[in-house]
């Protein structure tokens, strides 16, 4: 797992030029493992990166640490597969495809076949649910498909009832299913009022927009703008509010939520003021809003 900085290593010598400990930044996270660890598997990529005689032509950050520039979250499957060459992984995980990506940069082919669909005689989709889009990991996932057949074949009925929980229509492009709930937008913000009342050029200054909902309603909306680094493991149908989106512009977000069909049902906000220095009239004002979209 990925550990704090600052710890000791022991001193490399010129016959074994690595050191016992070896710390990794791989995307930005900090890895502390030992040297056997990094080697367990000849032929692979860290293998050919920590057998060889010159330390020098391997890349470093700023604090002396080998730096790998890929996906930190998915290093920890890695090198928990370099320990004892088992995989486990957890349930409901998303990231099953780009895990086998990552095994086969860092050149694990046993790793690869583990995460490679298993295919049987009698469709080629495979068996395992990992390999499938995380919203088909629905309980309600085979029922969904059947009211899709249903709907396509009775269009006065596609149509639900009231109160309903899926929205179905026959479009020119086929069958379009969509489900029904909230999303909860929240963020932080924050802007200066100077003398005479003229506020600041860049007077919304947002840190991060937060998502709140269930799993599968945040990723059809945001997809790749989603940024689940926070809570990766959660299933489909659970709720989240550890969501928050790579870009800070309130529009953007409102514009994806509009293009998925919600609409914006309720809102609220929270405001402090304080002076920015004590020798001026300057005030900072800072907020925290909440906006709350629904999709019949």
């Amino acid at each position: 797992m990925a550990l704090a900085d600052n710890v000791g290593c022991a001193k490399p010598s010129e016959d074994f030029p690595f050191p016992e400990i070896i710390e990794l930044n791989v995307g930005g996270q900090v890895y502390i493992t030992r040297h056997p660890t990094l080697v367990s598997v000849p032929g692979s990529l860290l293998w050919e990166m920590f057998t060889q005689k010159n330390v020098r032509s391997l890349a470093r950050d700023s604090k002396g640490r080998f730096f790998v520039d890929r996906d930190g979250f998915l290093f920890r499957y890695i090198l928990d597969y370099m320990r004892d060459q088992q995989l486990v992984l957890p349930d409901h995980f998303p990231e099953r495809s780009r895990l086998q990506r990552e095994a086969e940069y860092f050149m694990l082919p046993e790793l690869v076949k583990m995460l490679s669909p298993k295919l049987s005689k009698q469709n080629s989709l495979g068996d395992d649910p990992c390999q499938s889009d995380p919203e088909e990991l629905s309980p309600n996932a085979d029922a969904t498909r059947n009211l899709t057949s249903a709907s396509a074949m009775l269009p006065s009925a596609a149509a639900g009832g009231p109160g309903g929980a899926i929205t179905t229509g026959v479009g020119a492009t086929g069958t379009d299913v969509r489900r029904a709930g909230f999303i909860t937008i929240g963020y932080r913000g924050s802007y200066t009022l100077g003398r005479d009342s003229q506020t600041d050029a860049k007077f919304r200054r947002v840190a991060r927009i937060m998502v709140c909902g269930k799993t599968s309603l945040a990723k059809e909306v945001f997809g790749d703008t989603l940024n689940e680094s926070r809570d990766p493991d959660r299933p489909p149908e659970r709720y989240t509010s550890r969501y928050y989106l790579k870009f800070t512009f309130l529009e953007q977000a409102f514009d994806k939520l509009a293009d998925a069909g919600f609409h914006m049902v309720a809102c609220n906000s929270t405001g402090t003021c304080a002076f920015a220095h004590d020798q001026t009239d300057d005030r900072i004002w800072t907020s925290y809003t909440e906006y709350v979209f629904y999709r019949e």
